[in-house]
Order: C-alpha cells, then sequence, then structure tokens
C-alpha cells in the first residue's frame, strides 16, 4: 500500500489491489486504526469514515481538496 502523502500522522494511500474492475481515483487515509476513503473524482467527496470524528474527517478533506491533482496523478502513475 503505497503512501503517496503524510501530513503529521494522517497517512494518505492507496491499496495495491484495487478491485477488478478497479474502482474510480481515490485515496484512503489512516489515522491510526481510524480510515476514511475520498473519491477524488468528479469532486472530492467522503466514500466512508470508519473512526475519523467531525474535525480529523472535515480537515482530511481539504487537505485531500488541497492536494487532489497530485493524489489523482499519483493514482494513474502507480496504476498505470
Amino acid at each position: 500500500m503505497p503512501v503517496v502523502y503524510r501530513e503529521g500522522n494522517l497517512r494518505f494511500l492507496f491499496y495495491s489491489n484495487e478491485g477488478d474492475p478497479r474502482e474510480p481515483p481515490h485515496i484512503h487515509v489512516r489515522n491510526g486504526r481510524n480510515e476514511a476513503k475520498f473519491w477524488l473524482t468528479p469532486a472530492v467527496s467522503v466514500a466512508y469514515n470508519d473512526g475519523l470524528n467531525a474535525r480529523t474527517l472535515n480537515r482530511v478533506q481539504k487537505l485531500v481538496e488541497t492536494h487532489r491533482d497530485a493524489l489523482e496523478r499519483a493514482w494513474h502513475e502507480y496504476f498505470a
């Protein structure tokens, strides 16, 4: 599971086996044992949240929006 960005104790990553057929570009964000998944297109949106409190989830969404282009580029480079 390649980590493509870190911010404090947050890890932004995707899993090497993303299903067949592969899902659209998205990023998983882990904070300890808690995790959220964000779709990157057509707009950043929460796919699921498993344990992040509302404040952290809001912060993470803003970070995903800020780094969306780089995260999506990393996705396409990895899965090319």
